[in-house]
């Protein structure tokens, strides 16, 4: 039972690196390039997805690693506002 609780937690890790690394813009991995990152985490079962959280997936560090800034309400954008 041990063995086979230990192949599923692997099985679920690749998988959804696997997932996370296809959501993942191109040009927005680090260290390799995207398709290397696919092969890394298919072909090493344990390194591969432990790479890709480690060094592959993009740093989110707010506004300046890229990101989006979160929805405002109406009442509290002054652009919308202003146009009032």
């Amino acid at each position: 039972m041990p063995r086979v609780l230990l192949v599923l937690v692997i099985v679920a890790v690749t998988v959804y690196a696997l997932v996370e690394a296809v959501q993942t813009p191109p040009n927005r991995t680090r260290l390799m390039p995207r398709w290397l990152w696919f092969v890394a985490i298919v072909a090493l079962p344990i390194i591969g997805p432990v790479g890709w959280f480690a060094l592959g997936r993009p740093q989110s560090g707010g506004l300046q690693g890229g990101g989006h800034r979160p929805p405002i309400a109406p009442d509290d954008d002054p652009d919308f506002l202003r146009r009032l």
